[in-house]
C-alpha cells in the first residue's frame, strides 16, 4: 500500500527558545513522507528566522498576520496538501516513531477519524519529569469529551484530511474555518466536539506517550480561570446546536473540569486558588465523591496539605507521591501497549 503523505501544521508565535528542537523533532520522524507547514503568525521573536535556518526541502513557511493558534492551525488546514494532518505546538516535541505509529492506527482504523498518543510531560528544559497525561482511549462519547479532553493538548492529534472538510464553516472573512478562532483557551476540545457529535466518525488514542508536553507555569496551563470562562463559552456554544446533550451532562462535565483545574493549581502550588476550585468541582455535582472517589480525595487532600504545609515541605512530599504515580502510569502503559 503506498504511504499516506503527512501535513504537520506548526504555528509559530513566541517560540524562539523551543522552536529548533520542536522542528527537530518532526525531521527525525521514522516517517518520512510528510510535508512540515510552519505558520509564522506574526510571530514578534527569532522563531522565525530561527526556522529559516533549517533547508529540509518538505518545509513551507507560511506567514500571516497574528491570529491565534486557531487561526493558524486553520490556515495550515487549508494549505495542506495530506490526507493525514499531524498537529504541534512550538514549545512541545515528539518522540521519532510517533507519525509511523499513528499512520498506522489510521490506516488499520477505517472508522477512526483522529488518532492521538498519550504524553509525557517535562519540563521548561526538557527533562522528563516521569509523569504522563493519562486519558481513556476509546469509547470517548461526547458527554465523556465535555467531561474530559482525553486528546490531552495540541501536539498529539493526527485527522484525517476530509475529517476537517465534514465541519469546515464559513467564517466572517468569506474562508473556510475548522477551529473557532473567538476561543482561545478551548478552540482543540470544541472542534473534538463537533466532530463527534456532527460526523460518523471516532476518536481513538494509541497507549504509548509518544507527545513530550512541556509543563510552563507561565503558559497558558496557568491561566486557570481563563481556561474554565473558555470551557464555559464551549459548553453555550455547544448547547446551540445540541441543546439536549448538554442539558444531561453539563453539572457532571463542569465538576470534572474544575476538578481537572484544581490538580493543576495544585501542581502549580496556586494555594488558595487549589481549594477553591475543588471545592465548586463537588459543588457542582456531588456524585463525584461517589463516582471518581479516589482522584476527588486525593485533590482535596493535597489542596488542603499545600494550603496548610510550609510550602517547601509541601514540595517535598509532592515529589514522593508524584513519583509513585508515574511508576504506577508506566505500568499501565506497558499493560495497554502489550495488550
Amino acid at each position: 500500500m503506498e504511504e499516506k503523505k503527512v501535513s504537520v501544521i506548526l504555528p509559530v508565535y513566541g517560540s524562539e527558545k523551543y522552536i529548533a528542537e520542536a522542528v527537530r523533532s518532526v525531521l527525525a520522524q521514522t516517517f518520512s513522507n510528510f510535508e512540515l507547514l510552519i505558520i509564522d503568525d506574526g510571530s514578534p521573536d527569532r522563531s522565525v528566522e530561527i526556522c529559516q535556518q533549517f533547508t529540509d526541502p518538505r518545509i513551507q513557511i507560511i506567514q500571516q498576520q497574528h491570529r491565534g493558534v486557531s487561526g493558524a492551525r486553520n490556515t495550515g488546514i487549508r494549505y495542506a496538501k495530506g490526507e493525514y494532518l499531524a498537529f504541534l505546538d512550538g514549545d512541545d516535541l515528539w518522540l521519532p516513531e510517533k507519525l509511523e505509529k499513528q499512520v498506522a492506527h489510521l490506516d488499520n482504523s477505517p472508522k477512526v477519524g483522529l488518532s492521538f498518543t498519550r504524553s509525557a510531560f517535562v519540563d521548561e528544559t526538557g527533562k522528563d519529569l516521569k509523569t504522563y497525561q493519562m486519558p481513556q482511549l476509546t469509547g470517548i462519547t461526547a458527554g465523556y469529551l465535555l467531561s474530559s479532553n482525553p486528546v490531552g493538548n495540541g501536539s498529539t492529534p493526527v485527522v484525517r484530511q476530509e475529517v476537517f472538510q465534514a465541519i469546515g464553516t464559513i467564517t466572517a472573512s468569506e474562508e473556510v474555518g475548522y477551529f473557532d478562532e473567538s476561543l482561545r483557551r478551548a478552540e482543540d476540545i470544541e472542534c473534538w466536539l463537533r466532530i463527534v457529535i456532527q460526523t460518523p466518525w471516532l476518536i481513538e488514542g494509541i497507549p504509548e506517550p509518544l507527545t513530550l508536553y512541556r509543563v510552563n507555569a507561565s503558559g497558558l496551563s496557568a491561566s486557570l480561570l481563563q481556561q474554565q470562562a473558555s470551557w464555559e463559552a464551549v459548553v453555550e456554544k455547544t448547547r446551540s446546536y445540541a441543546p439536549e446533550l448538554v442539558a444531561q451532562w453539563e453539572s457532571i462535565a463542569r465538576s470534572y473540569h474544575l476538578l481537572y483545574l484544581a490538580r493543576t493549581a495544585v501542581r502549580l502550588q496556586i494555594r488558595d486558588l487549589a481549594v477553591s476550585l475543588v471545592h465548586r468541582a463537588i459543588v457542582a455535582h456531588p456524585p463525584i465523591l461517589r463516582e471518581e472517589p479516589r482522584r476527588t480525595l486525593l485533590t482535596l487532600i493535597a489542596a488542603y496539605l499545600l494550603w496548610l504545609l510550609p510550602r517547601t515541605f509541601f514540595h517535598q512530599v509532592d515529589t514522593w507521591t508524584t513519583r509513585i504515580s508515574g511508576i504506577f502510569q508506566r505500568r499501565r502503559i506497558f499493560q495497554d501497549s502489550f495488550r
